[in-house]
């Protein structure tokens, strides 16, 4: 589908390549399949991104300010924000919770242009209070203050969601999980496709990367951050027809130095560090078409970026029993387990025996991750946006009781 209607977004995102970051790259692969159907996007970022326009921080105090002159400058028709937070200077109060804000707060309520906003964090009260310490599955004492600052703004950061919600003349989500934490939003599935010009055969694929082909092969792969749980990889009694392979890679954001040990792990024999830091998109495909199964040990997940990937090159997945994970283990795509070590190699057992079950209903998935199918999907909330923000008064009012 082509863009007959003349639409011009801006799109809004602090991360944006070559700033590496899952919010980044998620953006900028939306932002070329929707140029791809010939939408005129704009985008708005970070100093050290690539959009046309530049000033965007987590530290910029200003950013309404800056995005209200961008959108005097350039009068687009949407303005579509990609809302991750802490991307936008995420302040918890410990005296005032009802205070709770980000630097965009100002630029929502004055805004008179119409604003879609996708959401890709939102969390309950154990996955709120998990974000604190380094080590989340166990209590630390140290920091009960911030603890304590996660209880009493708990409640307010989904007030900030909700307030968000309503300024917002359009709300998307990647999952039925998010949409049920923010209830109303449209849910479009992150986009994943394979980057390689033809699909690459499993042998193939572990040449080019100088990988075993006689062991079966299962990846963890992404943002090197506490929350994705890698440690319990160091515990893991893996199968003797199993490595794991790991490549990891720092967010641009993030100051975290996360050590998985591996050099004096048991397992060092059977885990190979790829150490290939932040891949490009034929790198990453390549990579999962070289691996048998992802493993995702999180510990906290509104979202994951890679399973998305994994399933768009047709492989399964293994995670932490959480409930954005759920949902795509009830269509079958992958197994869930307790985020125990021993779990995690039971279930590359089960894996083995019901492989091909997992990859048939891979197969008839994946086509719903087709980032030309998630532009169009897009384009359709674009327009109807457009369409609502100019009919008259009394039209845009029976609209409006009509979608209630």
């Amino acid at each position: 589908m082509k863009n007959e209607t003349n639409l011009k977004v801006l799109m809004v995102s602090t991360e944006y390549p070559p700033m590496q970051g899952g919010i980044g790259r998620y953006t900028n692969n939306l932002v070329n399949a929707l140029r791809n159907i010939d939408i005129d996007v704009y985008v708005c970022s970070g100093s050290e991104g690539k959009g046309e326009y530049k000033g965007l921080s987590p530290n910029n105090t200003n950013n309404s300010q800056f995005l209200l002159k961008v959108v005097d400058q350039l009068h687009p028709d949407i303005i579509h924000i990609q809302m991750e937070h802490g991307l936008y200077g995420l302040e918890l109060n410990s005296l005032l919770p009802g205070a709770i804000t980000t630097s965009l707060d100002y630029f929502y309520s004055k805004c008179g242009q119409p604003i879609i906003t996708t959401f890709h964090s939102s969390y309950d009260f154990k996955q709120w209070l998990n974000l604190v310490s380094i080590n989340q599955h166990k209590f630390n004492i140290k920091k009960i203050t911030e603890y304590w600052e996660r209880i009493i703004n708990y409640k307010a950061f989904h007030d900030l969601n909700k307030r968000i919600f309503h300024q917002s003349r359009a709300n998307i989500v990647c999952s039925n999980y998010l949409s049920k934490l923010i209830p109303g939003c449209k849910v479009i599935y992150h986009g994943a496709n394979s980057y390689l010009s033809q699909n690459v055969s499993k042998q193939e694929a572990r040449t080019k990367l100088s990988l075993p082909t006689s062991s079966k092969i299962a990846l963890a792969q992404g943002f090197f951050t506490s929350t994705k749980g890698w440690d319990i990889i160091n515990k893991m009694k893996i199968p003797d027809d199993w490595v794991i392979v790991l490549n990891h890679s720092n967010n641009h954001y993030s100051k975290q130095n996360f050590d998985l040990d591996i050099v004096n792990c048991k397992n060092k024999n059977r885990i190979i560090n790829l150490d290939k830091k932040y891949l490009s998109e034929s790198e990453l495909s390549l990579l999962f078409y070289a691996s048998d199964v992802v493993i995702l040990p999180y510990i906290v997940c509104s979202g994951s970026g890679v399973m998305f990937d994994a399933l768009a090159h047709g492989t399964p997945f293994i995670a932490s029993d959480l409930d954005f994970f759920k949902e795509f283990k009830e269509m079958n795509l992958g197994i869930v387990v307790k985020r125990k070590p021993d779990e995690f190699v039971k279930a590359l057992k089960q894996m083995d025996e019901n492989y091909l079950s997992y990859k048939s209903a891979i197969e008839k998935f994946k086509v719903r991750l087709d980032w030309n199918r998630i532009a169009n999907q897009h384009m359709e909330i674009y327009i109807d946006t457009k369409m609502r923000t100019h009919l008259p008064s009394k039209e845009k009012d029976e609209q409006i009781i009509i979608q209630r």
